[in-house]
């Protein structure tokens, strides 16, 4: 079994998945609008939104949507995206660019579990946590 994270986002999903490509270091395995979608010809207000896309970061898959006017934004609630690296420097390298134009929950500091960990809301809505483990 394998779980994956599927993320709606407020008709910036493109620019999201962009902004992961970049700054995660993820690549873009699709990008299709609901334009490009059969079955989908009674949206035409929707045609230019993202009706699927994913994105491989480090082996693991992110999936994402747009919302529609039938399915309105409700952003993402009760869970994080978490990020778990063992490097301290990269954490915080992911942290700031999570963090650019976002919330920070949480500094990034150091904790009695971790050697940095943090918590916010990137520019897109989405919850994140980067966490790097402190060794045993």
């Amino acid at each position: 079994m394998k779980l994956n994270t599927y993320l709606s986002f407020d008709r910036n999903t493109r620019q999201a998945f962009e902004y992961y490509a970049k700054h995660l270091g993820g690549n873009i395995l699709a990008m299709m609008t609901f334009g490009e979608t059969p079955g989908c010809e009674s949206l035409p207000e929707s045609k230019d939104l993202i009706m699927h896309a994913m994105i491989d970061i480090g082996g693991h898959l992110v999936l994402g949507t747009d919302a529609t006017p039938d399915h309105p934004y409700e952003g993402v609630k009760g869970a994080h995206v978490v990020i778990d690296t063992p490097d301290p420097a990269e954490a915080d390298k992911l942290f700031a660019a999570l963090a650019d134009g976002g919330r920070i929950v949480l500094p990034i500091q150091e904790t009695f579990w971790a050697k940095r960990y943090g918590i916010l809301a990137d520019r897109f809505g989405v919850p994140w946590m980067v966490n790097c483990a402190a060794q045993p």
